[in-house]
C-alpha cells in the first residue's frame, strides 16, 4: 500500500467493512463474572437470532458454558439485569441463570443439563428473574410478575427459591421476602449473613432522580426485620450499594448528593462520609438491575470505575488515594470480581469490546476474549488483534485500520451551556478528499436520553467513517457522565434541548470548516430517534437526511403504550401529565410532522414493548410521500434494540443509500474492495 493517499469524492471511498461485517463485528460482551477461576461473559451470537450465550476461556479457547441452545438472558424491567450467577469460588457447584425464551430460572452443574429452579409463569415470560445472591439453600433474588407480554403493568418482590428444585413444581415453595418500592434491586447480603440491602423507588421517579437504600436484618427463621432507609431520597439517587469484604459491616454506596456520583461508606447508624470526593462519576443511570461500578475486595480497597465523560479502572484504598491501571481503555463495562482480580469488558478509541482481567497485585491488564475481525473468538494461540503486523488480511489492512482517531470537543449553545461530543472524522488508510470538497456529517443523537455513548473504536461507526463521511456523537444535555445539574439540563425541555444542542454541534463543526453546511445528516435510535424526528421538523435548513430507529415519538400515547418501567418517564422530561398538556403538544415531533421535508428512513422493530410500532406509524400516518421521499423497513422478532446481524446490515444498507441520494455521493460498489 503507498503511503500518497488516491483522491476520491467524500462519501464514495471504497471501503472492506461492509454492512454485515459492521452488523457481526463488534460482538456484545456483558455480564462478566467468575466460574472458579474462569472468567465468563455472555455474548450475543446474533448469527443464532440474537441468543445470549454464557462464554469463558479456556486452554483451547472460547467455549460455551451450557449445553447448546440455553439463551442467558432476563427481561426484568424490559431492558434485563444480571442474568446469572456462579454458586460459589468452585466451579464444580455450577450456576443459576435464567433462560430467555420462558425466563425460567434454572441451575446447572457441570456434565448435566440445566433444570429448573423456579415455577412456570401462566404465560412464557410473566415471572422474570434477575441479580441473584446465594443465602443457605436458597438464591435470593429480585422477581418480576407482568401482566402480558407487553410489560405495561408489573409487580416486583424479593424472594427466596430453594436451590433443591423443590419450587420449579410447587410455587408455594417460593418465599417473598420484600416489597418496599414498586422497582427494586436485587438483594445484597452481608457477609455473615446477617443483614441485606437493596435499592427502591417508585412512580413517577426514575432511578437517576430518586432512590432509597434500604437495609434489613436477616432473622434466624430467614425472613427480614422493618426495612430501614440508610440513604437516599428526594433528588438523591444511589445507583449500587455493597457491603465491605472484611466483616466490619461498612456498606458502601454509589450515590449523588452532591451532584456527582461519589462512593460513600455507611456505617451502622446511617452515617456518611465520601470516601473520594471529587466532580466526577463513580456510577451510571440504572438502566440494567445489578450493574455494579464500585467492587470491594478481599484487602479492604475497592476496585472502581470513574471520569467525566469516559470511564477508567481504578482502585481507592482505604486513605482515600485513587490509583488507576495503566491501561489505555477509556470504558470499562459489567465489572465483576472474585475478591482479588477484577474482569470486565473494557474499550477504547483503539480497541473494540474486550473481556479483560485486571490484576491489582501486579497492575496487570490480560485479555481474556480478544475482538476478531468477525466478531468472533480467536483461539487461544492467535495473534493479539491490537499487536502490530496481526493483520487478517493478505492483501487488505484489518478492517480496523480503517477506522478513524475520534476525538472530544465541547461547543457553546447560544445560552451558553456546554455541549459535549465525540468527533469520528472521515478516515480511509488510502484515500482522501479532495482539497475543494468538504466532507457530509451524520449527527448522532444516542438513546435514552439519560444516558450517553462511548468515546471508543465503533465497528457502526466506521461503516461510515471509512466511506468518507464523518460522525459527531452528541452527548446532548441530559446526558450521563457530566454530573446531575448537566443531566437536568433536559428536565421538562426534552424535544427543545436535545435538538437545540445537536444543532449546535452541527454547526460548531460547520463554523470550523470540517463538515460541508449542505450535506448535514441527523440519525438515532429510541430517544435518540425523538431528537433525530424533531430535529428535522425544527431545523428543515440544516439536516439534509435522518435515519430514525424505533422512535418514540407521541408522549401522550407513548405513556399509556410504554412498559412499566418508562410509563412515568415523561414526567420528569416534559411535565406531569395532564398539568403539563401544553407542553406535550409543543415538544411532540409529530407536532410539526406536516412541515417536514427532510427525507428519511424509518426503521421499526415488529415486537418492540418499549417504543411500539404504533408510535412510528402515526408519523407516517402525517407524512405525505409525494411531498416528502421516505422509506419504512419493519422486521419480524425484533424488539427494542436490534439483536440479528441480517436486521443491522439491512439497516445500514438502508441508511446509506439514503445519504448517497439525499448528500449527493455515489457510495464505491460492495466488490470493489474485497477481502482476500
Amino acid at each position: 500500500m503507498s503511503d500518497t493517499k488516491s483522491v476520491l469524492p467524500y462519501g464514495s471511498w471504497p471501503s472492506p467493512i461492509e454492512a454485515d461485517d459492521a452488523a457481526r463485528g463488534d460482538a456484545l460482551l456483558e455480564w462478566v463474572g467468575f466460574l472458579g477461576d474462569d472468567v465468563c461473559w455472555t455474548e450475543v451470537l446474533p448469527e443464532e437470532d440474537g441468543r445470549s450465550g454464557l462464554m469463558r476461556r479456556t486452554a483451547d479457547g472460547v467455549e460455551e458454558v451450557l449445553p447448546p441452545g440455553w439463551d442467558v438472558r432476563t427481561r426484568v424491567i424490559e431492558y434485563g439485569g444480571r442474568p446469572w450467577l456462579a454458586l460459589s469460588g468452585r466451579a464444580a457447584d455450577g450456576l443459576v441463570f435464567t433462560h430467555g425464551p420462558d425466563q425460567r430460572l434454572h441451575r446447572w452443574r457441570p456434565g448435566s443439563d440445566p433444570v429448573p429452579l423456579s415455577p412456570p409463569g401462566a404465560w412464557p415470560g410473566e415471572l422474570r428473574y434477575a441479580d441473584f445472591a446465594v443465602h443457605g439453600d436458597e438464591i435470593w433474588c429480585l422477581r418480576e410478575t407482568v401482566a402480558d407480554d407487553t410489560a405495561r403493568t408489573a409487580r416486583r418482590h424479593l424472594v427466596a427459591i430453594p436451590l433443591d428444585g423443590s419450587a420449579a413444581e410447587d410455587p408455594s415453595r417460593v418465599r417473598e421476602l420484600a416489597a418496599t418500592h414498586h422497582f427494586m434491586t436485587g438483594p445484597r447480603i452481608e457477609p455473615g449473613g446477617d443483614r441485606v440491602v437493596w435499592l427502591g423507588w417508585d412512580h413517577p421517579d426514575m432511578p437517576w432522580d430518586t432512590t432509597r437504600l434500604m437495609v434489613a436484618a436477616v432473622l434466624p427463621d430467614g425472613t427480614l426485620g422493618a426495612p430501614a432507609v440508610r440513604m437516599g431520597g428526594e433528588g438523591e439517587a444511589v445507583t449500587q450499594a455493597d457491603w465491605a469484604t472484611d466483616g466490619s459491616g461498612t456498606l458502601y454506596a454509589v450515590s449523588d448528593p452532591d451532584g456527582w456520583w461519589n462512593v460513600h461508606a455507611v456505617d451502622r447508624d446511617g452515617g456518611t462520609r465520601s470516601l473520594c470526593p471529587r466532580p466526577e462519576e463513580f456510577g451510571e443511570a440504572l438502566w440494567r438491575i445489578g450493574l455494579r461500578w464500585c467492587l470491594p475486595l478481599l484487602d479492604g480497597t475497592l476496585a472502581v470505575i470513574h471520569g467525566v465523560g469516559e470511564r477508567r479502572l481504578g482502585i481507592l484504598g482505604a486513605d482515600g488515594v485513587l490509583t488507576d491501571f495503566a491501561d489505555p481503555a477509556t470504558e470499562w463495562h459489567f465489572a465483576a470480581t472474585d475478591g482479588r482480580r477484577i474482569a470486565a469488558v473494557a474499550s477504547s478509541p483503539g480497541r473494540r469490546r474486550t473481556v479483560v482481567l485486571a490484576d491489582p497485585a501486579d497492575g496487570s491488564v490480560r485479555t481474556v476474549r480478544a475482538p476478531s475481525s468477525e466478531g468472533r473468538s480467536l483461539p487461544s494461540d492467535a495473534p493479539d488483534p491490537d499487536a502490530d503486523g496481526a493483520a487478517p488480511y493478505a492483501r487488505t489492512p484489518a478492517p480496523d485500520a480503517y477506522a478513524t482517531t475520534p476525538y472530544r470537543r465541547t461547543y457553546r449553545g447560544d445560552d451558553g451551556e456546554p455541549v459535549h461530543v465525540h468527533v469520528y472524522p472521515p478516515h480511509h488508510p488510502e484515500f482522501t478528499g479532495p482539497d475543494d470538497e468538504l466532507p457530509p456529517y451524520l449527527v448522532l443523537a444516542h438513546g435514552g436520553p439519560t444516558s450517553r455513548s462511548h468515546l471508543v473504536l465503533n465497528q457502526e461507526i466506521s461503516y461510515f467513517t471509512s466511506r468518507g463521511i464523518g460522525v459527531v456523537d452528541v452527548q446532548y444535555g441530559g446526558s450521563t457522565g457530566y454530573g446531575r445539574a448537566y443531566r437536568e439540563r433536559l428536565s421538562h425541555r426534552w424535544g427543545l434541548t436535545d435538538v437545540q444542542d445537536c444543532a449546535t454541534a452541527a454547526r460548531g463543526l460547520i463554523a470550523e470548516g470540517l463538515a460541508d453546511p449542505d450535506r448535514i445528516a441527523i440519525r438515532g435510535g429510541s430517544a435518540g430517534g425523538w431528537t433525530a424526528v424533531a430535529s428535522i421538523a425544527a431545523e428543515p435548513g440544516l439536516y439534509r437526511a435522518a435515519a430514525v430507529y424505533y422512535p418514540v415519538l407521541d408522549p401522550v400515547s407513548w405513556r399509556e403504550e410504554t412498559h412499566d418501567f418508562e410509563s412515568r418517564y415523561l414526567d420528569g422530561l416534559i411535565g406531569p401529565w395532564p398539568d403539563a398538556a401544553d407542553r406535550y403538544a409543543h415538544q411532540s415531533p409529530l407536532r410539526a410532522a406536516d412541515r417536514i421535508r427532510t427525507p428519511f428512513v424509518l426503521l421499526q422493530g415488529l415486537d418492540d414493548t418499549v417504543c411500539p410500532p404504533a408510535q412510528a406509524e402515526r408519523l407516517l400516518q402525517r407524512i405525505d410521500p409525494d411531498t416528502v421521499p421516505y422509506r419504512c423497513l419493519t422486521f419480524e422478532g425484533e424488539g427494542h434494540g436490534f439483536r440479528r446481524s441480517a436486521t443491522v446490515a439491512a439497516s445500514l444498507r438502508a441508511e446509506l443509500r439514503l445519504y448517497a441520494d439525499a448528500l449527493g455521493f455515489t457510495p464505491a460498489a460492495a466488490s470493489s474492495c474485497s477481502r482476500s
